[in-house]
């Protein structure tokens, strides 16, 4: 068939035919007077191209689905590398939105300023409240339970692993030297202005991200009189939304941003779904000479959880 008829069967353009083919993603053959000769494969790895185009795969990345069904698969994501792919654009796609998260909350902290600019009525002082208090904890939340996700995580080796910080350097898991390290992992810190995801406070262990910060940050030097060397929060966000948590909730300590939840994949840490998003569980680790000693898990209620790692500290001193 000809380019006309098979941009018109798979619903693009011939120019954008053309373009696939100098991607090399597109190999017709050549009729004897040198005109190009579409098939049926054309047709369906055209299609291909732009159903992942409507999911925002670009068209660069579209190789490995073609690939699979050329080597006879029925679905171009029957394949192992397909679905790296769709991890990739999930990964990109989480960071756009967190991006945009952060310019939205900016910009309801200036709606807020200038709403309330000349008036004696703070924005604090407000009848009507545009930000979720996120410090408090609700008395209905749902416990979560042991659902025995975290037995295998005793002293086991932590991985050679490196994570941004929120200090601007990159810090190995493995190197946190001889002492004990806590790190605290839980699923995400809200932020004043920004919705949190939808059922929020019905899923078991989710709610209390920020109390439990404060709680470290105000045990923090008890922490380390008890024998803690360092302490580190951990969740999938990104570093640049972290550091504004840091900033605006004055915590001593850094956290540590894994946005691929790579250190998930290598200790089988427990992850819930919700909204779209991939999010840790809470849990916290204690981490001596590169094994990990003792695991919170699961974590509740967040908010008196420092006091409970001070506790354990206290009694189990080095």
């Amino acid at each position: 068939m000809q380019i006309s008829e098979l941009a018109r069967r798979a619903g693009v353009t011939t120019k954008a035919v053309r373009y696939y083919e100098s991607l090399g993603l597109l190999t017709p053959r050549r009729l004897a007077n040198g005109y190009r000769d579409y098939d049926e494969h054309d047709v369906r790895l055209t299609r291909e191209i732009r159903a992942l185009g409507s999911l925002g795969i670009p068209v660069e990345r579209t190789r490995p689905f073609l690939e699979c069904l050329t080597t006879g698969h029925r679905h171009g994501d029957d394949c192992p590398a397909s679905l790296v792919g769709y991890r990739d654009a999930i990964a990109e796609l989480t960071q756009r939105i967190e991006g945009l998260t952060a310019r939205r909350a900016v910009l309801v902290a200036h709606l807020e300023q200038a709403a309330h600019r000349g008036s004696r009525v703070s924005p604090a002082d407000g009848g009507e409240d545009l930000m979720t208090d996120y410090t408090s904890m609700p008395a209905d939340l749902p416990v979560p339970e042991d659902d025995g996700a975290a037995i295998h995580l005793l002293g086991t080796k932590v991985p050679h692993l490196e994570l941004r910080s929120t200090g601007g350097t990159a810090v190995r898991l493995d190197a946190l030297g001889a002492g004990r390290t806590v790190i605290y992992i839980y699923p995400l810190t809200g932020r004043p202005g920004v919705d949190l995801p939808d059922g929020w406070d019905s899923i078991p262990g989710a709610r209390g991200c920020t109390p439990e910060a404060c709680g470290f940050r105000d045990h923090y030097q008890g922490l380390l009189a008890a024998g803690a060397d360092g302490v580190f929060g951990l969740s999938s966000q990104e570093a640049d939304y972290q550091r504004e948590v840091v900033e605006r909730l004055h915590l001593p300590f850094q956290m540590l941003s894994d946005p691929s939840r790579s250190l998930a994949r290598e200790l089988g840490l427990p992850t819930f779904g919700t909204s779209g998003l991939t999010l840790y569980k809470r849990l916290t680790l204690i981490v001596r000479d590169g094994v990990i000693e003792h695991v919170f898990y699961p974590v509740f209620p967040p908010n008196e959880h420092a006091d409970q790692v001070l506790s354990w500290l206290r009694n189990n001193p080095l």
